[in-house]
């Protein structure tokens, strides 16, 4: 993908997951963070904005492996 391709990526991503339920979200992460990756190994400047998204996927993610451990 074409630096151009991989932020127009990492957009739809975003708009998909405005609003979305938490297993879009969950389902979406891996996505956001494999987008996020190729732009960093393009040597693209992520913006900040993405970041965030997509430490706040990768946390959702954390916090919903906790909630199905059985005490």
């Amino acid at each position: 993908m074409t630096t151009n391709e991989l932020y127009f990526e990492a957009e739809r991503l975003e708009r998909k997951l405005h609003g979305a339920s938490l297993e879009t979200r969950l389902a979406l992460q891996p996505s956001v963070t494999k987008v996020i990756e190729r732009m960093r190994a393009q040597g693209m400047s992520v913006p900040s904005r993405f970041r965030r998204l997509d430490a706040a996927l990768i946390e959702d993610a954390v916090e919903a492996q906790f909630d199905n451990m059985p005490i």
